[in-house]
């Protein structure tokens, strides 16, 4: 067992108040692609013209946020989150004044990429204060502490969605919005006034070189892992669905989509309670591997019970995953790049949803959702070649450098 569990994290001096702050604003951003949708749909009655507006925020918010938090890693947390939260309520307000008013789809849009481009990612300046507080001899808890930060991103975003589309149903479209950037704006400034757990800024010379440490393979290897992991996840979505439409229960879509995603609480709650045996990269590499083998029934599933089994087992595999690629990250990148990098992973794995949910929806039309799940079952087994071929090669680094290829290494 580590000595690290989640209470004794949360008892460090300042880590709750970060913590839950940002959680609050998380939960907030996972409301919001959502909010835009009841939004838009709400005022023009068009389901179009509501994906192509939250397909703008969302590309806006994956293209953008590595910036903001280029920004955020030169001039600190506390100086660029209260002008980018400012810059975030005017594009909310402008977008909820455009829809009023009944405006074209391309003001719309463009007020929708406004909207994206300036929301934080506050999950990754969370992850970023973990790994400035936990250094040195308190580096074997960030894997707990990473765990911890899963944990909070997915109860966000199973109750998130839900909160908005209870709102938006039940009232005025529009004010899905008002409670999901009051979340986001509030937990945001109060994640910014906890400045003594802020990570130190650097010097020019500092930062010049920490941003060549994106470039470095390890890094690159986490950003593959995390475009597979969204590959997975948009695949999912339109297969899952499509599963239930062929079986005539289309309701039962939700339900399976809940089983996978506390399975992967269930797995993400007890990965942070021990310490694993096996150095990260091992650990990457057979969790990967299972969760591609995981995938392969999918394909020839023609049950509802059978399909909840399969979603339960590979919902295990991801947030090991995420806590790993985490503490991966954290190890290639140099401090002064870290907001970045973890917004990387975040932009990613967008990337890769976007782009599997148009693949798998052309092979669910040819090949039914069999289709779309092999496209899932296709990314997870990139994933896992990467994650194998890293560890691999790390492995072979050691043993030429006349070290025991078990030595623990972050």
């Amino acid at each position: 067992m580590t000595s690290a569990t989640y209470r004794t994290l949360l008892r460090t001096p300042g880590a709750a108040a970060f913590f839950l702050t940002a959680t609050t604003g998380r939960l907030g951003i996972a409301m919001t692609g959502l909010g835009i949708i009841w939004l838009v749909h709400g005022r023009t009655g068009s389901y179009a013209a509501a994906g192509l507006v939250t397909g703008a925020f969302a590309v806006a918010e994956a293209l953008a946020g590595p910036q903001l938090a280029r920004l955020i890693d030169r001039f600190g947390q506390t100086r660029v989150l209260p002008p980018a939260l400012l810059a975030h309520t005017i594009a909310v307000v402008s977008l909820l004044a455009l829809a009023g008013n009944g405006s074209p789809h391309g003001p719309l849009t463009a007020a929708g990429a406004l909207v994206g481009a300036t929301i934080p990612q506050l999950g990754a300046l969370s992850s970023a204060r973990w790994s400035a507080l936990l250094r040195g001899e308190h580096a074997e808890a960030l894997p707990t502490a990473f765990a911890l930060e899963s944990l909070g991103n997915g109860l966000c975003y199973l109750a998130g969605p839900a909160l908005v589309t209870a709102v938006g149903a039940s009232s005025n479209p529009a004010h899905g919005m008002v409670p999901a950037t009051s979340l986001v704006v509030g937990g945001g400034l109060g994640f910014a006034a906890q400045r003594g757990t802020a990570p130190p800024t650097a010097g020019a010379a500092q930062r010049k070189h920490a941003g060549r440490s994106l470039l470095r393979p390890g890094f690159a290897v986490q950003v593959g892992v995390n475009l597979a992991l969204g590959l997975y996840f948009g695949a999912m979505q339109v297969s899952v669905t499509a599963f239930a439409v062929e079986r005539g229960a289309g309701n039962a879509a939700a339900p399976l989509y809940m089983v996978s995603n506390c399975a992967g609480l269930l797995a993400g709650w007890l990965y942070g309670l021990r310490r694993w045996p096996g150095t990260p990269r091992v650990q990457l590499a057979a969790v990967s591997a299972g969760m591609a083998v995981s995938c392969l029934p999918l394909l020839a599933i023609g049950s509802f019970p059978a399909m909840g089994l399969a979603l339960t087992v590979t919902g295990l595999a991801v947030p090991p995953i995420l806590v790993l690629s985490s503490v991966l990250t954290a190890a290639a990148v140099d401090r002064a790049a870290l907001t970045q990098a973890f917004t990387w992973l975040n932009s990613a794995s967008a990337a890769g949803a976007a782009g599997a949910a148009a693949l798998s929806g052309r092979a669910v039309d040819v090949y039914g959702a069999s289709g779309g799940f092999a496209v899932a079952a296709a990314a997870t087994g990139a994933m896992a070649v990467l994650a194998a071929a890293h560890a691999r090669a790390a492995r072979g680094r050691r043993i030429n450098s006349g070290l025991p290829p078990h030595r623990p290494t972050s």
